[in-house]
């Protein structure tokens, strides 16, 4: 192969490099696909997506660990059985984990750290629980094992969505 064919554009087969114009016929089609999907959550996912709608935290038990799962599965991923009833959670929680980020959302540097981790919640065993954002607590409070709640959006802007939960607080005693 010599160092023209190997670096730079490709020859066609009588030998000329290819222009852009010449791969536009090949790789670029333009055409409207009318695209028409749906996409299910799940039986057990949809389920807690209403709840939290509706402003309250649900799971499932597995009847054989007897270990409430939060977000719900419809099976126990630790003895592979299925899962027999829901449960209502309090909502509250501990930090499980935690961290400062000074990097937004959209890769940008910030001055205020979004502080973002996992809450266990109250009711279900520790290392089931979910992902959130932290508010009304300073990186130098915020520490694992800190009791936390929700601060819910008004019922009115909900629409069946993990950020329909604005973020945790430090619980009010």
């Amino acid at each position: 192969m010599s160092k023209s064919q190997k670096f730079g554009p490709p020859l066609n087969p009588r030998g000329r490099r290819l222009e852009a114009k010449d791969l536009e016929s090949i790789t670029h089609v333009r055409a409207k696909v009318p695209v028409k999907y749906a996409w299910a959550a799940g039986t057990a996912m949809s389920r807690f997506l209403e709840e939290l709608k509706n402003g309250r935290i649900i799971g499932r038990k597995c009847a054989r660990c007897d270990r409430v799962l939060v977000p719900p599965r419809m099976f126990c991923e630790r003895c592979f059985q299925p899962t027999t009833e829901w449960v209502y959670l309090p909502g509250t929680g501990v930090v499980e984990t935690f961290s400062v980020s000074y990097i937004d959302t959209n890769a940008n540097r910030i001055k205020e750290p979004i502080l973002v981790g996992t809450v266990a919640f109250d009711g279900a065993p520790p290392h089931c629980g979910i992902m959130h954002y932290f508010g009304e607590v300073s990186p130098e409070e915020l520490k694992i094992g800190m009791p936390v709640e929700p601060v819910w959006k008004p019922k009115e802007e909900r629409v069946g969505s993990v950020l329909d939960i604005k973020y945790f607080r430090p619980r009010k005693k």
